[in-house]
């Protein structure tokens, strides 16, 4: 498979380069396995336990660790369901720990994925993925720490697990995983959608909107040979509505599949309380060397700007394998979710948080507010949860500008400022704050880290914009959204 090697390769250099940092691991030898009867005789159900993770406060960077948990002797994975939990078992909530995402990594090429909408992975009757004991696995995992306070964490993985030699592994055919990213190739791939952003409908795809993007071309992969394509699933982040995959052959290009985003969130597209629809049991595309999958991720943008976005889509292969010509037969068809609601996606925000209305109190004076530290989760001058003067929001003439200065940075902490609708003072959820101010700014993330590893600025401050008309501008912390402040922009003197 030397083509699709090539796409992957990237992965490999990068895994090379970042492992050996790992050494200072965060991880405790406390990693564990509880092995149960599967759904069908012969099938083990193997929960993995890895970790604890130490997680810092307001981490939010990607580590890479090697992992052993897996099982000690070959056969095929027939299931995978990933989860996050603290160590006594409890689920967090996603507006207090949040698995970013983590990838499970095989011989240096993805097999399985998880972000916050937890899909799960189920091969069709017959398929599974194949496994040997000596296969090198390493967890890529990115958890983010929405608050103040250090925790611990498990990153949990449940498998149905056939053993090579057994009844019940007997004719199983092999699968392998396809990785399609729109932005593939990259450590931390992701891009941003910004509020108003595509046609009339206000929504954006990627990267066919993107000028950049499209030259570059990351979400191609080719096929190196003949085989079936049995499944596949989306990945989105918050404002995503789908996912498409596409084939190209011989300049005719057809539709493979849209992976929609079921929000059970009752406001809408707008947070992690999302599951995406998978394939059916039955679908099979037949797929030719040469061949070139493609994938496009599209966001709505009518309410809110999504920064580091992804669009990612994880398909089962089998080498050799035949299905449908997908040129003469539809294959695109309805998708199905994976599960339902998630009790940990319960606290959705917006509700009264005891934090004042920004545009009824009154301006600190000019020449005291030009400058604001960050320090301590708090913004030095007009964070809402401060009384008194500093509370005041920072004032600034036409064309002036307020400086924000990342003051944690040096604990490797990120801070953003970026706009939201005012007041912006609602208790924090999954679906609260978001940045959707009328004016559109955002800081990126103060602070400084590995590149490819963060999306860290790295500066540690930052100017609002001088075009910025009268009024008072309510912003947040994207890292650590209980963080609210505002500042504002007095009339010109006439």
């Amino acid at each position: 498979m030397t083509r699709l090697i090539a796409v992957l390769l990237p992965w490999a250099a990068l895994l090379f380069l970042v492992v050996p940092a790992a050494s200072a691991s965060t991880i405790e030898a406390t990693a564990s396995q509880t092995v149960v009867p599967g759904p069908k005789p012969g099938v083990k159900r193997i929960l993995y336990k890895f970790g604890p993770v130490t997680i810092a406060p307001g981490q939010n960077t990607i580590e890479f660790e090697g992992n052993e948990l897996k099982p000690d002797v070959p056969g095929h994975i027939l299931r995978f369901k990933p989860d996050l939990t603290y160590v006594d078992g409890e689920v967090p909530r996603v507006d207090v720990i949040h698995l970013h995402h983590a990838v499970w990594v095989s011989n240096f090429r993805p097999l399985f994925a998880a972000g916050e909408e937890k899909t799960i992975f189920n091969a069709p009757d017959g398929y599974g993925w194949v496994y040997k004991p000596q296969d090198n696995w390493i967890m890529n995992h990115m958890i983010h720490n929405l608050t103040p306070t250090p925790t611990k964490v498990f990153i949990t993985y449940e498998i149905d697990f056939t053993e090579a030699g057994t009844p019940a592994d007997a004719g199983v055919k092999d699968l392998h995983t396809l990785w399609s990213d729109v932005e593939a190739g990259k450590i931390y791939p992701v891009f941003d959608v910004h509020k108003g952003q595509g046609g009339r409908d206000r929504r954006y795809t990627y990267p066919q909107e993107s000028p950049t993007a499209m030259r570059a071309r990351r979400d191609q992969l080719t096929i190196d040979q003949d085989g079936v394509l049995v499944g596949t699933a989306g990945h989105l982040h918050p404002g995503g509505l789908w996912t498409d995959l596409k084939l190209t052959r011989d300049g005719r290009t057809v539709r493979l599949f849209r992976s929609k985003a079921k929000y059970f969130e009752p406001a809408g597209a707008v947070s992690w309380d999302v599951a995406m629809t998978a394939t059916p049991e039955t679908w099979r595309v037949g797929v030719k060397k040469g061949d070139v999958l493609s994938v496009s991720a599209t966001y709505d943008t009518r309410r809110a700007s999504w920064y580091e976005s992804m669009g990612i889509m994880i398909t089962a292969f089998n080498p050799g394998g035949t299905g449908p010509d997908p040129f003469a037969t539809n294959v695109d068809v309805p998708g199905r979710v994976t599960h339902g609601h998630l009790r940990e996606n319960r606290n959705h925000g917006g509700a009264f948080g005891g934090l004042p209305d920004a545009r009824r109190l009154l301006a600190a004076p000019p020449a005291q507010s030009r400058t604001v530290p960050i320090r301590g989760f708090l913004y030095g001058q007009g964070d809402l949860g401060l009384t008194g003067r500093k509370g005041r929001p920072p004032t600034i003439r036409p064309g002036q500008t307020v400086r924000f200065v990342n003051r944690d940075a040096k604990r490797n902490i990120f801070h953003t400022i970026t706009s939201c609708k005012a007041p912006c003072n609602g208790a924090t959820g999954i679906a609260y704050p978001l940045a959707n101010g009328p004016v559109r700014f955002d800081s990126g993330n103060l602070g400084f880290g590995p590149e490819g590893r963060t999306a860290a600025a790295q500066r540690i401050s930052w100017k609002t914009p001088r075009s910025i008309r009268p009024g008072t501008y309510t912003y947040f912390c994207r890292v650590h959204p209980f963080m609210r402040g505002a500042f504002r922009v007095a009339r010109a003197r006439g």
